[in-house]
């Protein structure tokens, strides 16, 4: 007879774990991540950097970083922490919350790790678009390259050479794909 596995909401999560460990909750399970390495915390860091910058200067809602919590899904819940979030300001409304935001971020970025496995990526960029995220930004720190996933449209792979564009979700952002692995030393 197999033994079937505590499933958490959202709510029971944060108050079993709050902000204790590094875990997201996956379908109502949690699942720890081990802690970062300097490249990914360091590309991480200048991300949310340019970003803050570029979206206070254009009074466009918050940045998030330190892998703020998300509930993407419901029942069975799903709280996702991208490595840098944004939240659009006509979605923000009353005081900030100390627990998760109710609902997907406008733009998540994922920073690779080295023992991030493709298929781990994928998911958490499938439930982001899933959930109605409008831009999934996923870089790679060793080969300096971005994939850009958004609803409904072909997947975009950009090199050092080439600019990421914030489109509809952060307008008018033009962010070369080097200026982001900027601080990342040789």
């Amino acid at each position: 007879m197999a033994v079937q596995e505590r499933l958490y909401t959202a709510d029971e999560f944060w108050e079993s774990f709050g902000d204790t460990k590094r875990l997201e909750l996956v379908k109502g399970v949690p699942v720890e991540m081990s802690p970062t390495g300097e490249a990914h915390s360091v590309v991480s860091a200048w991300i949310a950097h340019l970003l803050l910058s570029y979206v206070e200067a254009h009074d466009l809602g918050e940045i998030t970083a330190a892998e703020g919590g998300f509930v993407v899904s419901r029942d069975p819940d799903t709280v996702r922490a991208p490595d840098v979030g944004f939240i659009a300001k006509a979605r923000l409304a009353g005081p900030t919350s100390e627990r998760y935001f109710p609902g997907p971020p406008n733009l998540a970025v994922e920073v690779v790790s080295p023992n991030d496995s493709a298929s781990d990526i994928h998911a958490k960029v499938f439930d982001y678009l899933r959930a109605g995220t409008r831009l999934v930004w996923v870089v790679y720190p060793p080969s300096r390259t971005v994939a850009v996933y958004g609803p409904n449209t072909p997947t975009c792979f950009l090199d050092v050479d080439e600019t990421l564009e914030g489109g509809d979700v952060l307008p008018g952002l033009s962010l070369p794909v080097q200026e982001i692995f900027k601080k990342l030393r040789e």
